[in-house]
């Protein structure tokens, strides 16, 4: 950066101030708080993180220094909630990953939903002898929750996992969203949301493996029960697949 284009030294000053009285307003909303989603709170956090990170820059543009804060990421945050204060109504949107991890024992779960429909044999296809059509099968005959619930049964693994609660004017219509169902969501007007992901426990993990004891490594090793791995479809629990 030029000489010319670099902040003032009262800029990084009037900076500091900011962060400073951001500060005590976040704290103030803290002492006021009346709940866990306080938008007081919601509000100054992000005013503060705000003032911090245009501090962080001026200060290392005119300084060549950093500061020690870890200012959240626009990709990592949503912006403050701007949507009416009583929503008559709430739109709720899931994503949730999985991999599979067993494609036999996935195929033999379907094969067996396949089998109790079409008892005499009658109308069946082969969609339960690809993995696409196991999936179709699958997730056609049992709630999203309950596949959740029992993933590992289906040969499945969970991956991350996001539910956000928005906030809308009126219900839709019938059928308004279905071409498009996640294309009109406002970040503005999430409510709440909810994360799940491996990622949040890497700290922790780390934290312990720093703390283990080299020489318990190779304990118990000698007591792996080889025989308790999946051999065919033998420990496969049946599947209730009337509804």
């Amino acid at each position: 950066m030029s000489d010319a284009a670099q902040p003032t030294a009262a800029e990084v000053r009037a900076a500091v101030e900011a962060v400073k009285t951001a500060l005590d307003r976040h704290l103030a909303a803290v002492e006021r708080r009346t709940g866990e989603d306080d938008q007081a709170v919601y509000e100054a956090f992000n005013e503060l993180a705000s003032a911090a990170e245009t501090y962080d820059e001026l200060l290392y543009d005119r300084y060549d220094e950093v500061t020690p804060f870890e200012i959240p990421g626009a990709e990592d945050s949503l912006p403050p909630y701007a949507g009416p204060g009583e929503p008559n109504a709430v739109s709720v949107l899931i994503r949730r990953d999985y991999s599979v991890a067993e494609p036999q024992r996935l195929l033999a779960q379907a094969q067996r939903v396949e089998a109790a429909e079409y008892e005499d044999g009658e109308g069946a296809n082969d969609d339960a002898a690809t993995v696409p059509g196991a999936l179709g099968i699958l997730f056609g005959e049992f709630e999203p929750d309950e596949i959740a619930s029992r993933h590992k049964e289906f040969g499945l693994e969970e991956g991350d996992s996001t539910l956000w609660v928005t906030a809308v004017d009126e219900p839709a219509e019938p059928g308004e969203w279905l071409e498009a169902p996640f294309d009109q969501v406002d970040p503005e007007r999430v409510l709440c949301r909810f994360d799940v992901s491996a990622v949040f426990d890497e700290d922790h993990e780390d934290d312990d493996e720093d703390h283990e004891d080299p020489e318990d490594d190779d304990e118990g090793l000698d007591e792996l029960d080889t025989d308790d791995e999946l051999d065919g479809d033998d420990d496969l629990e049946p599947l209730d697949a009337e509804r």
